[in-house]
């Protein structure tokens, strides 16, 4: 069994993290890979780096014919995800949608064993719509995507879907929380991004903004370990599942956790005015009912364990700099 990690991120390297410390040594494809963020999460000799683009079709069967690959783990997402979509729509509908279209052709050309792609609690969240109460019917009968990544988010789940119904293609979408965790690198959404601004200057002394939305986030490890899961399991009877803390985060708790594990920082709440589209007050907390019983999934990380995570990993590459 060889797997193919495309994107090569906040989550993606934790997935390769995993991968390794289970024995294998996966193969992770990125047109532009930032090795020194990636080194930090997984040692690059424990891993097979590749330059290739998800967009470029040849890119990907020359992966799997040259490294032998039997799975694919799709986590290439567009630049700042929601945030970035709203700002170049053309760019993030080409990379999600005909990215991943890519990625299931050549898992059916190449009778692949299963794909794993990122999807996105968004669709639990940023939906609109649906007055026709599930009439098949009436023209509003279901909820709409009110972004152009949820939009995206939904295609890539119901291609995917329709690749195992008329294709054989075993596939599965793993529907992630915002993601926050360790990554010194460029990109991610700006939840996460948020995140790790909020902890890095509380550690360091200055005023940390504290989001003043409500919001439902995972781990990066978490978020890692539900996909490998999904990628591992032995029969799939359900094919999308949410993969979050498994709670609703409100501002508050969020202060507390960087108290609990940063007692002298100094915070302060975000501004309304300030919050953009992508950190939207979120309601109602993701059903985990399927990942728990299909995937054998539950949360390691609360918000508490995720700050006091990442501020430990923060020392840590602070120590190993100052020795360099």
């Amino acid at each position: 069994m060889a797997t193919l990690v495309i994107g090569t991120g906040l989550v993606g390297s934790q997935i390769a993290r995993i991968l390794a410390e289970q024995g294998e040594t996966p193969v992770l494809m990125d047109p532009a890979a930032q090795p020194e963020a990636i080194e930090e999460v997984v040692a690059l000799d424990r891993v097979t780096m590749i330059k290739g683009d998800v967009l470029r079709p040849l890119d990907i069967t020359k992966a799997i014919l040259d490294h032998g690959i039997t799975d694919i783990i799709h986590t290439a997402a567009n630049p700042m995800l929601t945030l970035g979509a709203q700002q170049d729509p053309f760019a993030a509908i080409q990379l999600n949608i005909m990215g991943t279209v890519n990625v299931l052709e050549a898992a059916k050309v190449h009778k692949l064993r299963r794909v794993v792609v990122s999807s996105s609690s968004v669709l639990n969240h940023y939906m609109e719509g649906g007055e026709g109460r599930s009439a098949m019917m009436k023209e509003e009968a279901f909820a709409r995507p009110s972004t152009f990544y949820s939009a995206t988010k939904q295609t890539v789940e119901s291609l995917g879907l329709n690749y195992a119904r008329w294709c054989g293609v075993d596939f599965a979408a793993m529907r992630y929380g915002a993601v926050c965790g360790p990554w010194s690198g460029h990109g991610g959404g700006g939840p996460s991004n948020v995140f790790r601004g909020a902890v890095e200057k509380a550690l360091s002394g200055q005023e940390a903004v504290v989001p003043s939305s409500d919001m439902e986030w995972v781990y990066s490890k978490d978020a890692g370990r539900g996909t490998v899961l999904a990628l591992r399991a032995a029969d799939l009877s359900s094919r999308v599942f949410n993969i979050t803390m498994g709670c609703i985060v409100t501002p508050d708790e969020f202060a507390a956790a960087l108290k609990k594990a940063i007692p002298n920082a100094r915070l302060k709440l975000q501004k309304k005015e300030d919050v953009d589209v992508s950190m939207q007050t979120q309601r109602t907390q993701s059903d985990p009912e399927l990942s728990k019983k299909v995937l054998g999934f539950e949360p390691e990380y609360g918000i508490d364990e995720a700050v006091a995570d990442m501020v430990r990993w923060l020392q840590v590459r602070e120590q190993a700099r100052a020795r360099a």
